[in-house]
């Protein structure tokens, strides 16, 4: 049988994976997803002897059509339900930016379930590694943005011995500790500074009060990426543009470009398709600043983990040159480049 369905806990998350990536409705993953956390807790003999009795759909969590596809995957199929995912898989996310994706070597902004993510730390590091990263770093949410369950200092804490006992099963791929922080409305940092010491990574975002007047949000954002803690601007104009919308955040883009290029703060180009901030423009008046980049997915997700595509072909339609991409760092560069605070000299010596 193909590796991509080897038994039926495997074939049950490749599904959930494919659905997640082609951004399918949450309630279709999480039967999958589900199915797959049910069966992987059970003996391999009670999940055969199950599916041979035709009582697998018995068990709370596994429906009609997950049942089907762990029967197929036990007889040593492909199921045929992954099999039309896979077809379908074939076809790029995006046109463009193939070259700057095969540099890559990481992530620098995912989401768990510790936050406003759908899956354990274990799975979103799995993933990513099966992606072919060679790190990537766990950004779940600071305290502030309780909508998302941020993490409080204790909780960041009990979350840092999590990803140390991780990462002693991972080696080669490492999980970089990290944390999307907020900015607050008056640039300062939502977490312990003694704690962002001791993180690899920090995203600092705006999520608050997005309507700010222009030069007060300027302000804001400057503080936050002078900051010695700030290593990536996340989703600089918070902007979405699907469903609904929501407009961008009005700010002077070239003061805020040229504070990221002086203190060697990385703009962050977000891949998720309601997302794709910075828009065109500005995203080539940061290339033109001399900012450093970072191409993240902000994963919530497994699947969202292969989104990098979106941010790639934009990129390289807007002329980021991939040496100035801190994602294509391996993890050696990358932390030297945020534990030497990421001084001008220090980027240019690169």
């Amino acid at each position: 049988m193909a590796e991509e369905a080897r038994g039926p806990v495997a074939a049950l998350e490749r599904i959930a994976f494919l659905l997640e990536r082609s951004r399918e409705p949450d309630y279709r993953v999480r039967a999958f997803r589900t199915a797959a956390r049910v069966l992987s807790a059970l003996p391999e003999e009670e999940v055969r002897r199950r599916a041979d009795a035709g009582s697998l759909e018995a068990l709370k969590g596994v429906g009609p059509k997950t049942a089907q596809v762990a029967r197929e995957a036990l007889a040593g199929q492909v199921p045929g339900y992954l099999e039309k995912l896979l077809g379908a898989a074939d076809a790029p996310l995006a046109r463009g930016g193939e070259r700057l994706r095969e540099l890559l070597r990481g992530d620098c902004h995912l989401h768990s379930d510790w936050s406003d993510g759908g899956s354990p730390i274990e799975e979103m590091g799995r993933t990513a590694a099966g992606l072919g990263h060679e790190w990537a770093v766990l950004t779940d949410h600071s305290p502030r943005l309780t909508v998302a369950r941020g993490l409080s200092p204790q909780r960041l804490r009990e979350q840092l011995d999590a990803v140390a006992r991780l990462n002693a099963t991972w080696a080669p791929f490492r999980l970089l500790t990290g944390i999307e922080c907020d900015i607050l409305a008056d640039g300062s940092l939502d977490q312990e500074p003694e704690l962002l010491e001791r993180l690899d990574v920090v995203v600092v975002s705006v999520h608050s009060r997005l309507r700010m007047d222009a030069g007060a949000m300027t302000r804001r954002m400057v503080a936050a990426v002078r900051d010695p803690h700030a290593d990536v601007l996340g989703h600089c104009t918070g902007r979405l543009v699907t469903g609904r919308g929501r407009p961008e955040s009005q700010f002077d883009p070239d003061e805020v470009f040229a504070a990221c290029a002086a203190s060697g703060t990385a703009v962050e180009i977000n891949s998720r398709p309601e997302r794709l901030d910075p828009p065109r423009r500005l995203l080539r008046r940061a290339v033109a600043a001399g900012v450093l980049f970072s191409v993240d997915t902000d994963a919530h997700a497994p699947g969202q983990l292969d989104w990098q595509g979106y941010g790639c072909a934009r990129a390289e339609e807007c002329g980021v040159p991939p040496e100035r991409v801190v994602t294509t760092w391996s993890r050696e560069e990358l932390l030297a480049w945020t534990r030497e605070g990421r001084t001008p000299a220090g980027v240019a010596s690169r």
